[in-house]
C-alpha cells in the first residue's frame, strides 16, 4: 500500500483539527511518519493562509497549500503559485445581500479576514478571495443560496450546515489539488483527500482515495470511497496509518 499514495490532502476544521481546534498527538505522529516515509502531507482548507499558517508552522510542513477553497494555491508556505480573485463589485453585491437578510457574513481578502463585526468602507481597494454567509434560519439560508445561484458566478459550497461559501466559478479544493499534482508531477489517483463538508466534495471525488470523516455531512459520506472515524477520534491518523504506512491496529 505504501507505494500507491504520494500525497495526503487534509481539510483542517472538522478533519485534522479536533473540536477544540487542536491537532492530537496521534494525528501529529501519523503526519510526521508519513512525511518521513516520503509522502507529501498538505492542508487543503477553506481558511486563508494567514489563519492556516500557525498550524503549518506547528507541524513543520513545507508542502504546497490549497487555501480559501482553492482561490489560492501555494507552491510552499512562502511561495504563491496561483490566485483567483472575486471582483470588488461582486463583494459589494454579496455584502448588500447579507445586510438585507441580517445574516452573519465574512470574507477573505489577500489583506486579511473581515466579517460582520469587522467590516470596512474601502471594499474597492482590497483583493478579494471568498465570501461566506452564516445563517441559522434554514429558510433564509435557502433563499440566499437561490439568489446567489441565479447570478451564475460562483462555486457554491459550505463548511457547516448553516453556512454558504462562495468562490469564483470553477474554483474549488478539487481544482486546487489538480494544480498541486501538476507542481509535484503526480496524478490525482495518487492522492488521499480527507474532509467533512461540501467544500471538500470536489477533492474527495477527484482523489484516488476520497475519505469522509465520521463527523462529515451525509452528502460527503455518500460521495467518499470510505468513511473513517471522527475528528475527535483521530480519523486522519487512522487512514494514514492504514493506507500510507501499511499499519493495522
Amino acid at each position: 500500500m505504501s507505494t500507491t499514495y504520494k500525497l495526503v490532502a487534509l481539510d483542517m476544521d472538522g478533519t485534522v483539527l479536533n473540536e477544540e481546534k487542536h491537532i492530537s498527538e496521534r494525528n501529529r505522529k501519523a503526519i510526521a511518519d508519513a512525511i518521513e516515509a516520503g509522502v507529501t502531507v498538505m492542508f487543503s482548507t477553506g481558511r486563508g493562509v494567514q489563519s492556516a499558517r500557525p498550524y503549518i508552522e506547528d507541524l513543520g510542513l513545507k508542502a504546497p497549500i490549497v487555501s480559501v477553497n482553492g482561490s489560492e494555491v501555494w507552491k510552499s508556505p512562502d511561495e504563491l503559485h496561483k490566485r483567483v480573485l472575486v471582483s470588488a463589485d461582486t463583494i459589494h453585491k454579496l455584502h448588500a445581500l447579507a445586510l438585507e437578510y441580517g445574516s452573519w457574513y465574512w470574507a477573505y481578502a489577500v489583506e486579511g479576514l473581515f466579517n460582520k463585526e469587522k467590516w470596512l468602507e474601502n471594499i474597492d481597494e482590497l483583493n478579494w478571495l471568498k465570501f461566506g454567509f452564516y445563517e441559522e434560519d434554514a429558510e433564509k439560508l435557502a433563499e440566499i443560496r437561490r439568489t446567489v445561484e441565479s447570478w451564475d458566478l460562483f462555486e457554491i459550497t459550505n463548511s457547516h450546515l448553516s453556512n454558504i461559501e462562495l468562490n469564483p466559478k470553477g474554483i474549488s479544493k478539487g481544482s486546487g489539488m489538480i494544480e498541486v499534482c501538476k507542481l509535484l508531477g503526480i496524478t490525482m489517483d495518487q492522492v488521499i483527500a480527507m474532509g467533512d463538508s461540501q467544500n471538500d466534495l470536489a477533492m474527495i471525488r477527484a482523489a484516488g482515495l476520497g475519505v469522509a470523516m465520521g463527523n462529515a455531512q451525509d452528502e460527503v459520506k455518500a460521495a467518499a470511497d470510505l468513511v473513517t472515524v471522527t475528528n475527535d477520534e483521530d480519523g486522519v491518523a487512522a487512514i494514514i496509518e492504514e493506507y500510507v504506512l501499511g499499519r493495522t491496529r
